[in-house]
């Protein structure tokens, strides 16, 4: 099977179907690129990332996560609450 990706202005890329049913891969899913010597010439080996192979620390702060809003202001307003605890934490009581 030989495909031709072709790259946005934006180094994006689309895969085609066909490839992506070839090699397991569905949206979301990673990918690696593995640069290999091949009659002394480079070559590219495609290969989907296998579950297993991601970090065992990824996901693991989504139940923290869960049911809270990610907008920047409350972002802002829980590191502000945590600043304020470890304050309170080393100083005793601190105003608001």
């Amino acid at each position: 099977m030989t495909s031709t990706i072709k790259l946005t202005g934006k180094r994006q890329a689309t895969f085609p179907k066909a490839l992506c049913d070839e090699l397991d891969l569905k949206p979301g899913d990673a990918i690696r690129l593995d640069k290999r010597t091949l009659h002394g010439e480079s070559v590219y080996c495609i290969r989907a990332v296998k579950r297993d192979e991601t970090p065992s620390w990824f996901g693991v702060f989504n139940a923290y996560a869960e049911g809270r809003a990610h907008g920047m202001t409350a972002i802002r307003e829980s590191i502000a609450k945590g600043r304020k605890r470890e304050l309170e934490r080393r100083y005793g009581k601190v105003r608001s």
